[in-house]
């Protein structure tokens, strides 16, 4: 009986590992054709956990780190505490940091950030139009885009150190 209990759980990690949910992310159904690195970002507006709308156009002259994901997605939730600290790091040196959650309720989005501590802005995107914009097609998805509003790269799929994402910023920052 054991036997067949540790065959079964190494084919499922197995499974899971090539599947590449751990490092591809979350899938989501989105389709089309997005933005690249080298182009402009998409502009768009989407109202923050406060309530204010905020457009990606308003930080041209910043360089930005846009993040989208939900609560729900495990590798998510793995890399956001990354996250966080780049947040508490880097904001001071003039980096924005725009956290865009796909799909879920302003209340269940706070519940997730505040019991979580998390400090960073986060943007609520009810619909599919923004993740659609920037071709999401699975989560997290991460854009670093530069002062001119140009994307310098994208990672599909979690970070797993402060120093991968570290090394990504250093294509946008001054």
């Amino acid at each position: 009986m054991k036997k067949i209990f540790w065959v079964l759980t190494i084919g499922l990690i197995l499974s899971a590992l090539f599947s590449g949910v751990l490092f591809t992310g979350c899938s989501s159904s989105a389709s089309g054709s997005g933005p690249e690195v080298g182009k402009l970002a998409p502009d768009f507006t989407l109202k923050g956990l406060d309530g204010r709308a905020v457009s990606l156009s308003s930080f041209r002259g910043q360089p930005v780190l846009l993040n989208f994901w939900a609560s729900w997605c495990g590798p998510c939730r793995i890399e956001m505490p990354l996250l966080q600290d780049i947040y508490e790091k880097w904001a001071g040196g003039g980096l924005v940091f725009l956290a865009v959650n796909l799909q879920e309720d302003a209340s269940t989005v706070k519940e997730f950030i505040a019991g979580s501590g998390y400090t960073f802005p986060v943007l609520l995107s009810p619909g599919n139009e923004v993740p659609l914009a920037y071709n999401v097609r699975g989560i997290p998805a991460t854009f670093f885009i530069d002062a001119d509003g140009v994307i310098r790269d994208i990672k599909i799929g979690a970070f797993f150190s402060a120093g991968e994402i570290e090394s990504k910023l250093a294509r946008i920052m001054p």
